[in-house]
């Protein structure tokens, strides 16, 4: 178990867990070849919920009727998923399909449909096979196993997950997620889902206003190949079943919490972009001393979203002319005589030239499973993060095939 501290808020990131009235199931119900295609997550009583969603405009049948649903109310017992079928771009049919699926998994567990979410993931374009959806459907259970974790996946090599424990009123309060995504990853949401669910106690409405902080400087701040899906959502879930004293803004523990829940939704978010496909590097983006937070968060973005920068990586060529592109490349306040890049902590950059380094050292540092690129914009005081992958062949061969 390992103690994590942010200033005066103390955590825990523990074993994967559920938290308190959640169950789960995953399988194999045959939308795919081999492996694990469905599975559910559900709470004994009705949770409240938040979601993000993606902002293409062809959105999938399931990602408007999960809005939809969690508009309504704000609620949801439980969330159905498959990761075969996208159910996007099938017309009428496809949402007929989506209200069934969720109307199915309402009936099995005896609960209105109102309060089930539905999430699909895989091939744009293909209707839903709906007897192998309902056949699937009559076998899931409710069990406290994690199959459902990579009953998610597609071209994503592991699973993704983290739970979080923390003290609230004297009571645990747990915090656990999970998430798929590994190509078409792009800021504004990308082809991915993300769950999180906690038996917290919050102030009906305030999840809302938590998940869209939170999912700006985390999901939002990935890239991998620049491009967004149609089914992509986040959406959390929070049953109260800790007990602890409704957590509200002006909660002294308020600020832990939010803490807690930024470091599941960080994490997560990271996996994806260390994930992502063909990917051999995960990149991490510090920027310091911008104008603004949004100048920081747009700096770091656009280098880790660059095609160039994500080749040089791959190649191990510290070729810092593109990250000096990139950062040009945006309207950010940027001191262009004064601006300073480090890689892995090597000074690379000083006052806009070159720094004396040795290339040797340089090209050794790019051979790490992560590259840390750090900039000074010498603007102002603010700052930004983001996180990507570099850009290899096999990122290339993985779509030239994924249909087939």
């Amino acid at each position: 178990m390992l103690e994590i501290k942010n200033n005066t808020n103390k955590y825990q990131i523990i074993d994967f867990t559920w938290p308190n009235g959640y169950y789960s199931d995953g399988l194999h119900a045959g939308l795919r070849k081999v492996k694990k295609d469905m599975g559910w997550i559900y709470s004994e009583i009705p949770a409240q919920a938040a979601g993000t969603y993606t902002t293409n405009q062809f959105q999938a049948a399931p990602t408007k009727l999960t809005k939809q649903t969690i508009n309504q109310d704000h609620q949801l017992q439980a969330i159905i998923m498959n990761s075969a079928i996208a159910n996007s771009c099938t017309g009428h049919q496809g949402e007929l399909d989506a209200l069934a699926t969720q109307k199915l998994t309402a009936a099995k567990l005896g609960i209105s449909p109102e309060l089930v979410g539905v999430a699909s993931t895989g091939l744009i374009g293909e209707n839903l096979p709906m007897d192998i959806i309902k056949n699937g459907i009559n076998q899931l259970e409710l069990t406290d196993n994690t199959n459902v974790t990579s009953a998610v996946l597609t071209t994503d090599k592991h699973t993704k997950t983290i739970s979080v424990q923390l003290n609230i009123d004297d009571k645990i309060v747990t915090i656990s997620g999970f998430c798929k995504g590994s190509g078409m990853i792009h800021p504004k949401m990308a082809t991915m889902l993300g769950f999180v669910m906690t038996d917290a106690n919050i102030q009906d409405g305030l999840l809302q206003q938590i998940l869209n902080t939170e999912v700006d400087s985390t999901f939002n701040q990935i890239t991998v190949d620049g491009d967004t899906s149609t089914n992509d959502m986040v959406v959390t879930m929070a049953n109260g079943m800790a007990n602890n004293q409704e957590l509200t803004t002006d909660s002294q523990d308020y600020p832990k919490f939010v803490s807690a829940f930024h470091e599941v939704l960080s994490q997560l978010a990271q996996d994806i972009a260390e994930d992502g496909e063909g990917s051999t590097k995960l990149v991490e983006v510090n920027v310091h001393n911008a104008a603004s937070h949004s100048d920081g968060q747009k700096v770091a973005k656009a280098i880790v979203g660059s095609n160039l920068v994500k080749s040089a990586i791959f190649g191990e060529d510290p070729n810092w002319g593109r990250i000096v592109a990139a950062i040009g490349q945006t309207d950010a306040t940027v001191d262009i005589e004064h601006t300073f890049i480090w890689l892995n902590g090597l000074s690379l950059v000083e006052d806009s030239h070159a720094a004396d380094y040795s290339e040797e050292e340089m090209k050794q540092s790019l051979s790490n499973n992560k590259i840390t690129i750090d900039v000074d914009l010498n603007s102002g005081s603010e700052s930004g993060q983001a996180w990507g992958c570099d850009l290899t062949y096999n990122y290339v061969r993985i779509n030239a095939t994924y249909k087939s």
